[in-house]
């Protein structure tokens, strides 16, 4: 089944750090072992595993668009020991001003098998920036840079598997069909030159620099007006694009023409443009035309060798699967827990049958439980949309969508719906003011 992702967590993780100065920690595999193998879960497109710090087991996103680890979402029950703790000030996406935030050195790390000494990390505590909420998981971090540049990784996303190898013990396998590209790095981040084809010149390659971004779960990013020839096509619309960590970030979603990855070409990729102010960070590095995307980094198996300077392609399960944005105009989050009554089938029973002369009579007694299932609700509508015009609202809460209890279901499995073929119809039952309302719409592809 194809599987669609949420695109409001979109390069969240792209922080410009006011203070850069912080030990170099390492990661090494131990006990003499040449490779880890690690599961993840695919959450919304993004990459999450349980690491320790300290001690400590946390959830992680693994985001090759970070040049720092990063903790959030940390509260007084999760008693994690930081040490050399220091105040700072960290500005990110968006057009608000920086947030506080610790500097934290000297910090022990562990995967399995991997050990990270010596590491460090920052830490934020601005409760706006809840990324749990949106993902329908706990998620406390984020790490890059730190544990990529000391192995060979591997991200096989069919499998849900990463792979750390000891750089000493890699192969590289022959592979025809794989493409390895060299990688350069600015500020601690991986970028990668690759071409697209726009409205303007649709024949024409364009070169361009591109951010390796596993924490972004669009498909690209281009910068306008960031080269002459960078300009939004004539189609698109206005869309909340995500939350930085210095405020919302929005933009001008489209569909280009191609983008092309050294022999891959990928026909009609969707594309955002964000605004210049809510990026003005990002683009301080000049020769920046954007960002890579997991939606596209997603249908290869993607091997990183920061020591060489390389990154490797291989066709994935998903390679040709379509290019589809959200089509609804809604934005959903987690919204907490509520006490449902449900049919124990466990303690079902037939009574004692009743017998006719003809008929048997038989009563069925049900025992019922009740539990704690999540609730999503609406957090944002885009004006316009095919939602909006509907006349869903914001913070209102989904109780069903095309005949399905919500409360059964996962985050992305809800907004699944959202990325099917246009047209498709869309059945919700919201409640609002503790009424519930019924309404209908169909996704409209307006880029078309």
């Amino acid at each position: 089944m194809l599987k669609k992702y949420l695109h409001i967590l979109l390069v969240i993780f792209l922080l410009c750090f006011v203070e850069n100065v912080f030990s170099q920690g390492s990661f090494k595999l131990i006990d003499n072992a040449k490779k880890q193998s690690v599961k993840f879960k695919l959450i919304n497109n993004l990459i999450v595993f349980p690491i320790e710090v300290n001690g400590k087991t946390l959830n992680f996103i693994l985001d090759s668009g970070v040049g720092r680890t990063i903790l959030f979402n940390i509260n007084y029950n999760d008693s994690i020991p930081l040490y050399n703790i220091k105040k700072i000030k960290l500005q990110g996406l968006g057009k608000d001003d920086a947030v506080d935030a610790i500097l934290s050195e000297n910090n022990t790390f562990k995967l399995n098998n991997i050990i990270g000494t010596n590491v460090s990390l920052y830490v934020i505590f601005d409760d706006s920036f809840d990324l749990s909420s949106k993902l329908g998981i706990t998620v406390h971090g984020i790490i890059g840079f730190d544990i990529l540049k000391d192995f060979i990784v591997t991200i096989n996303y069919g499998i849900n598997k990463l792979t750390f190898t000891n750089t000493l013990n890699y192969k590289p396998q022959k592979c025809k069909k794989c493409e390895t590209l060299p990688l350069e790095f600015n500020m601690l981040k991986p970028y990668i030159n690759v071409g697209v084809k726009l409205e303007n010149n649709p024949t024409k390659i364009i070169p361009v620099k591109l951010l390796i971004d596993s924490g972004g779960s669009d498909a690209m990013w281009l910068f306008e007006n960031s080269s002459p020839e960078i300009l939004a096509p004539s189609k698109y619309f206005e869309d909340f694009l995500g939350e930085g960590l210095s405020g919302s970030v929005y933009g001008k979603r489209a569909i280009i023409e191609a983008l092309v990855i050294g022999q891959f070409e990928f026909e009609r990729p969707t594309v955002s443009f964000p605004d210049s102010l809510s990026v003005a960070h990002a683009r301080k590095f000049e020769d920046r035309n954007g960002s890579i995307g997991a939606t596209v980094l997603n249908r290869f198996i993607v091997t990183l060798n920061y020591g060489n300077n390389q990154i490797t392609l291989k066709k994935g399960s998903k390679f040709k699967e379509p290019f589809r944005y959200n089509m609804s105009g809604l934005e959903l989050v987690h919204n907490g827990k509520v006490l449902v009554k449900e049919q124990d089938n466990s303690s079902f029973k037939f009574s004692d049958k009743i017998n006719s002369s003809e008929n048997s009579t038989v009563r069925l007694d049900y025992n019922f439980k009740y539990s704690f299932k999540p609730s999503y609700r609406i957090h944002k509508v885009t004006q316009g949309s095919a939602a909006h015009k509907a006349g869903l609202l914001k913070d209102d809460i989904i109780v069903k969508i095309n005949g399905n209890y919500t409360y059964g279901m996962k985050l992305e499995e809800i907004v699944d719906y959202f990325y099917k073929k246009e047209n498709t119809k869309i059945n919700m039952v919201i409640e609002r003011n503790s009424q519930n309302y019924t309404y209908q719409f169909k996704l409209e592809n307006i880029l078309n």
